[in-house]
């Protein structure tokens, strides 16, 4: 019987898929949205949720044990200084999953990853140059 053994395989071992979902987890910290398959989204959803989980609380041994699930000291500071904090008064739920169409080539349903509450830190947009002028060049007679 399968009681309560409803992680998805994803077609990788056991090892491959949590350093997967690890990858996909610290993206979605770094980056606050990620694209990826539909599968791969609902899997790191329940990854996330319990790390944002482990940064509400914020003490040392709840940073320890995200540390050592995400493996990069980086996303753990991000996780602890800036998500947890904005997603304080939320009870869960703290991520959204966007269905997009499907890839092209093996139509694939992909789907977009992202925290509800925290802001999207805008990238500034690139600023258009003016089109170069040529010196004048001195009339050749």
């Amino acid at each position: 019987m399968r009681h309560l053994k409803r992680t998805a395989k994803l077609g990788r071992t056991g090892q491959h898929r949590n350093a997967m979902l690890a990858n996909l987890v610290c993206s979605l910290i770094k980056h606050k949205r990620i694209t990826t398959s539909l599968a791969k989204a609902k899997a790191a959803r329940s990854v996330a949720e319990k790390m944002v989980t482990l940064g509400k609380s914020g003490s040392l041994h709840d940073r320890r044990l995200a540390s050592a699930r995400l493996h990069q000291a980086d996303a753990v500071k991000i996780l602890f200084t800036e998500i947890a904090p904005a997603q304080k008064e939320r009870r869960g739920g703290y991520t959204r999953i966007v269905k997009l169409g499907q890839r092209q080539g093996d139509a694939g349903q992909l789907a977009i990853l992202e925290w509800v509450d925290v802001p999207m830190t805008e990238t500034p947009a690139p600023a258009e140059k003016a089109p170069e002028t040529k010196p004048a060049e001195p009339d050749k007679k």
